[in-house]
């Protein structure tokens, strides 16, 4: 089922009705930012932090085991 151009341009219009046509690009900019901060935390963790490397290695971390391997 996808969305025509028919479709859009009734909800464009009862978007218009409802905020008004002064809000619009305020709603607009507050979505764009809303998902820019979504993408940014789902970024954040997919990726593995340090914390969690160093768990890996039963808490050490890579300086204090270069550290024991030297002596």
């Amino acid at each position: 089922m996808a969305i025509g151009s028919t479709e859009l341009v009734i909800l464009a219009a009862v978007f218009v009705l409802l905020f008004g046509a002064k809000k619009l690009p305020e709603l607009a900019r507050n979505a764009g930012r809303a998902k820019g901060e979504f993408q940014q935390g789902l970024r954040d963790v997919s990726s593995v932090s340090k914390t969690e490397l160093d768990l890996d290695n039963a808490g050490i971390t890579k300086e204090v085991s270069e550290e024991h391997s030297e002596e």
